[in-house]
C-alpha cells in the first residue's frame, strides 16, 4: 500500500505534466461512451465496450458477430466450454458470475451479449438493463411468460438498445414476405402453418436434445471446470447430470422450451412481423405423451389472434418434432414440403410457401402464380446485418428489427403455447392485459416460478 507521503508526492505535477499525461492516457484507454456525454455519444475510437454473459457455444458465435467493437469482459460458468472464446479475446477480463462482472466492470461496459441457457436470460438481461447497459439476448428472450413482459417493460423504461438473437429478421426474405403480403399478393391472410423438425433431425432420430423422458436418477460428481450452482441460477435445485449440459438443457421444463422455444422463435418471427400480431386470445394444443420433467417429443399448437386494423382474425398453427401440415394442393408435382423448417401463409386469393428457417425464401404457389405476379417495389429498408443493426442502435438509438418491444410479446405468445402443451389443455383463454389464463386458473402457475434465493429479476 502506498504511504500518505508517497501518495501526496505522486500527485505534485505541473499543469503541463498533468495535461501531457492525460492526453497520452486518453490516446490508448478504452473509455465507456457515457463518459463522453450519455446516450448516442461514442468514445473517440467509435467502438463500444461489450461484455459477454455466456461465452461458450452460441455465445462464441454471437461475440464474433460484434467483435468489430471492443470485447472487454467475458463471463461463463464453464471455463472449459468457454476456453476457445477466452483465447480469441485474451484482453477480456474473465468471470464466472455475471453479477460480479457487472459490479466490477460496470463503468467500463456499454453493452452486453447474453447467450446463456434460457432460464438465465431474464435475470442476466435485467441485471444489465438496471445498470443502463444495452442488451443483445439470445432467443427465446426468456424462459417464462412473466419474464418476457417484465424484460420488455424494463428495457423500454431504461431506453436501452435491445435485440433478440433471431438472426432471420435480417434476411431479405423477411422484407419480401411483408412487401408481397401488404401488396395483396394472396389477399387477406386468415390462416398460417409454421413448423420445425426440432428436436429431431428431419423427423428422425437421433434427437438434437432429449425430450419425452424423466429425470435421471444418477448423481455423478460435478466436473471441476463447471460451477453447477451458478449454472442453475434461478432454477430449482437439482443434482448435476450430463443429461443437462452442455446444450442438452433445451428440452427440460426448468431450463428451456423445446422446439417451440428454439425454432418457433425463428420461424414465427416473420409471421408476427408481416401480420402485425400481438397477443393471442386463445391457445390450444395436442402432443405426444407429456412428462413431468421434459417437453413431449412432438406437439401441435393452435393460436387464435384477433383482427388488427384492416387485417382479419387469423389462426396460426405450429408443428414440431417431425410433424408437418398437410401438403397444399397448390404445390407442384414432384415437390414436397421441407421437413426441417417452413411457413405456409393461406390467403383468400392464394398461398405463399416460405422454406428455410427464419423466413428465408418465400414464393407464391404454384410456380405459375409466382411467375404471373408483378413484384411490388422494394419499399422497406434493407438490413445492414443482424449484429450491425444492434451495434448501430447502441450508438445512434435507432430501433432494431427484433428489439424487446417486438421480441417480448412474441416470446410471450410462443411460451403460452408451451404452457398449453404442459397442462394438456384443450384450450386456454388468454387475458393479455391482466396477464392471466381465465378459464384454467391452475395453468397460471406455469407463467412463472419462484426463483431460488438469492436470485431476483
Amino acid at each position: 500500500m502506498m504511504s500518505d507521503q508517497s501518495a501526496t508526492s505522486s500527485v505534485r505535477l505541473s499543469r503541463r505534466e498533468l495535461l501531457n499525461r492525460s492526453a497520452a492516457a486518453a490516446a490508448f484507454a478504452v473509455v465507456p461512451r457515457h463518459v463522453f456525454g450519455g446516450a448516442g455519444q461514442v468514445e473517440p475510437s467509435g467502438k463500444l465496450n461489450i461484455a459477454g454473459i455466456g461465452a461458450g457455444g452460441r455465445g462464441n458465435d454471437d461475440l464474433q458477430g460484434v467483435e468489430s467493437e471492443h470485447i472487454v469482459a467475458l463471463c461463463d460458468v464453464d471455463w472449459q466450454s468457454a476456453a476457445g472464446t477466452f483465447r480469441r479475446y485474451p484482453q477480456a477480463r474473465r468471470y464466472r458470475d455475471f453479477r460480479e462482472m457487472l459490479d466490477k466492470e460496470g463503468d467500463r461496459i456499454d453493452a452486453v451479449v447474453v447467450a446463456t441457457p434460457d432460464h438465465v436470460h431474464a435475470v442476466a438481461s435485467m441485471a444489465a438493463i438496471k445498470k443502463g447497459k444495452h442488451v443483445y439476448c439470445e432467443k427465446p428472450l426468456t424462459r417464462t411468460v412473466y419474464e418476457a413482459r417484465a424484460l420488455a417493460e424494463a428495457a423500454r423504461e431504461a431506453k436501452v438498445a435491445t435485440q433478440m438473437g433471431n438472426q432471420g429478421m435480417a434476411f431479405e426474405g423477411n422484407r419480401l414476405i411483408k412487401e408481397w403480403l401488404w401488396d395483396g399478393a394472396i389477399g387477406p391472410v386468415r390462416e398460417v402453418h409454421v413448423w420445425s423438425d426440432r428436436p429431431t433431425h428431419q423427423g428422425r432420430l437421433p434427437l438434437w436434445w432429449a425430450q419425452g423422458i424423466e429425470r435421471p436418477p444418477e448423481t455423478p460428481p460435478v466436473p471441476e471446470h463447471l460451477d453447477w450452482d451458478l449454472w442453475l441460477g434461478p432454477a430449482p435445485q437439482r443434482p448435476y447430470h450430463p443429461a443437462y449440459v452442455p446444450f442438452r438443457w433445451r428440452g427440460w421444463w426448468d431450463f428451456g422450451s423445446g422446439g417451440l422455444g428454439d425454432m418457433g422463435i425463428h420461424n414465427l418471427a416473420p409471421v408476427f412481423s408481416a401480420l402485425k400480431l400481438g397477443a393471442p386470445t386463445s391457445v390450444h394444443a395436442s402432443s405426444t405423451a407429456v412428462y413431468e420433467e421434459t417437453l413431449p417429443l412432438a406437439s401441435v399448437v393452435h393460436y387464435e389472434f384477433p383482427a388488427r386494423g384492416d387485417m382479419p382474425a387469423v389462426i396460426v398453427h405450429w408443428y414440431d418434432g417431425g410433424l408437418v401440415p398437410a401438403r397444399p394442393a397448390e404445390l407442384e408435382d414432384g415437390h414436397e414440403l421441407p421437413r426441417e423448417d417452413g411457413v405456409i401463409f393461406v390467403g383468400d386469393e392464394g398461398k405463399m410457401l416460405v422454406t428455410g428457417w427464419g423466413g428465408n425464401s418465400p414464393r407464391l404457389i404454384p410456380e405459375s402464380k409466382m411467375k404471373a405476379y408483378t413484384l411490388p417495389p422494394k419499399s422497406l429498408p434493407r438490413s445492414i446485418g443482424h449484429y450491425e443493426e444492434w451495434i448501430k442502435a447502441c450508438k445512434e438509438g435507432t430501433p432494431t428489427e427484433s428489439n424487446f418491444d417486438f421480441a417480448g410479446p412474441m416470446t410471450e405468445a410462443v411460451l403460452l403455447g408451451t404452457v398449453c402443451v404442459r397442462t394438456g389443455a384443450d384450450k386456454l383463454l388468454w387475458d393479455s392485459m391482466n396477464m392471466t389464463i381465465t378459464n384454467r386458473p391452475e395453468a397460471n402457475q406455469y407463467l412463472h416460478y419462484t426463483y431460488r434465493e438469492p436470485w431476483t429479476l
